[in-house]
């Protein structure tokens, strides 16, 4: 009985034109785009928030005086927040954090996830203690011609 060996084709490390491409660079030489990131509320809620020295550096050069905060899935309101820099890589959210926090029931223990969107915008995604997100909605979802003005915030949870 003879032996036969049957290579498959189309398979193995073998491409072709003889040479080797890389769809990719390296990792460490992409660009570092950070554009989400989280904070769990250990102290006071209310009070200035810190946020990632990582997320701080990745605005190095561009920081904002401040951010428009959006609640996901609460429609197109946006809370403008003043943004601190202390001048060692640390950045906070202060003045309006506090409307925000309320607004939003932000308390000690909860999880807040973030997603930079640009232009100053995050969309901010608030986790209960038990690690249930939070749910709100506004009373003018039903409406269709909406202005910035007419648009209340999301204070009623579900």
């Amino acid at each position: 009985m003879a032996s036969t060996s049957r290579t498959p084709t189309g398979r193995g490390r073998g491409g072709r034109g003889g040479g080797s491409s890389s769809l990719a660079p390296p990792p460490s030489t992409l660009p570092l785009i950070i554009e989400e990131f989280f904070i769990v509320v250990y102290e006071d809620p209310l009070v200035k928030k810190a946020l990632p020295k990582k997320f701080a550096g990745y605005l190095d050069g561009q920081e904002p005086a401040k951010v428009y905060l959006r609640a996901a899935d609460c429609g197109p309101r946006l809370w403008t927040v003043e943004v601190l820099f202390d001048g060692q890589d640390r950045m906070y959210l202060d003045k309006g954090w506090k409307n925000f926090a309320i607004t939003q029931g932000v308390d000690f223990g909860c999880f807040l996830h973030f997603k930079y969107e640009g232009d100053g915008v995050v969309t901010v995604k608030v986790f209960d203690k038990t690690m249930c997100r939070k749910y709100y909605y506004s009373d003018d979802e039903d409406t269709d011609d909406k202005s910035d003005d007419d648009v209340k915030p999301c204070i009623h949870p579900l």
